[in-house]
């Protein structure tokens, strides 16, 4: 094992029960829930374990629940085996867990910048975002440059070299999606989201952020986090602070954060956090990297145990 990475879900890996056993099982796990339904003012603890459905996935709930529950499965990890990431990242939402990981900010300064992006986000309505699947070379592109005439159109998430998100005004994002199955992509999947997320409909809600992120009290990074808007190492609290709320508006580059890290050494990646939507993803961008889950108990048994093999150099 050369270098290690920890990486942080994003929004669609929400499950009504995520947390729970970690909650149960774990005293660290508890704590951090403890901690969230006290700093949110609302019980993220109920709408991660019972739900329902219908408001755990509304954005003003995912959003904090998602972290609440990644850095719930990070401090159960932590409390059973003693690892520090070389890197760390987050798809979207789970960088703020990638700059708690870091300690750029505490755990209420991470809710709270995570429930004020959520309400900002959720608030943002219009728009539509699909995923396009193994779309042929150079396709994505040729199919935004014909849809703009309908309306504006552009790529949220590079996610995998097979996997491309793309948001925009709904006509658009409609017709880009047509013209992709007519170049050959082999799908074309539209999200149930709220609004057209990562897309210049987003801009407003960036610049009300940025308001809110100049009072935050942020540290510098003890490890670099990759950050999605540039896929480059980040480690300045200011650098952290112009981020925040460009992230919002820009494309995720996933595929290229990735990339960095093989660069520069990295052939363990731990995706820390519910389902293994990341997990999936890694192995189309580096197949030859060891990748780890930990979203429950037996998750995080299986990886700390092989992790521990791994360290021995067994």
């Amino acid at each position: 094992m050369k270098k290690v990475a920890f990486l942080f879900p994003g929004q669609g890996s929400q499950s009504v029960g995520m947390g729970k056993d970690l909650y149960d099982n774990f005293e660290a796990a508890k704590n951090v829930f403890d901690i969230a339904d006290k700093t949110l003012g609302k019980s993220i603890s109920t709408i991660c374990f019972e739900g329902p459905e219908d408001e755990l996935k509304l954005t003003v709930n995912t959003q904090p629940s998602i972290v609440t529950t990644s850095i719930a499965a990070l401090e159960a990890f932590k409390s059973e085996l003693n690892i520090t990431p070389d890197y760390t990242a987050g798809h979207s939402l789970g960088e703020y867990c990638a700059m708690y990981t870091a300690g750029v900010m505490s755990l209420e300064t991470t809710l709270k910048a995570i429930q004020k992006r959520a309400d900002l986000m959720g608030q943002t309505k219009g728009g539509s975002m699909a995923a396009i699947l193994n779309a042929p070379e150079g396709a994505v592109e040729e199919a935004l440059k014909e849809a703009s005439e309908v309306g504006y159109v552009d790529v949220a998430n590079y996610n995998s070299p097979v996997q491309v998100v793309i948001t925009g005004d709904s006509a658009a994002v409609q017709k880009a999606g047509e013209l992709l199955l007519e170049k050959g992509a082999r799908r074309v999947v539209p999200l149930a989201v709220s609004g057209a997320f990562h897309s210049k409909f987003m801009e407003n809600a960036g610049s009300e952020f940025a308001g809110f992120v100049s009072d935050l009290s942020l540290n510098d990074a003890k490890m670099p986090v990759i950050t999605n808007v540039d896929a480059e190492m980040t480690t300045s609290s200011e650098d952290f602070r112009a981020k925040m709320p460009k992230q919002i508006s820009s494309s995720v580059h996933w595929t290229q954060t990735i990339q960095k890290m093989v660069s520069e050494g990295v052939d363990t990646f731990i995706e820390i956090g519910p389902g293994k939507v990341l997990a999936g993803l890694n192995k189309k961008i580096a197949p030859e990297a060891s990748v780890y889950n930990i979203y429950d108990k037996a998750s995080l048994e299986a990886a700390v145990s092989a992790l521990k093999e791994q360290m021995a150099g067994v």
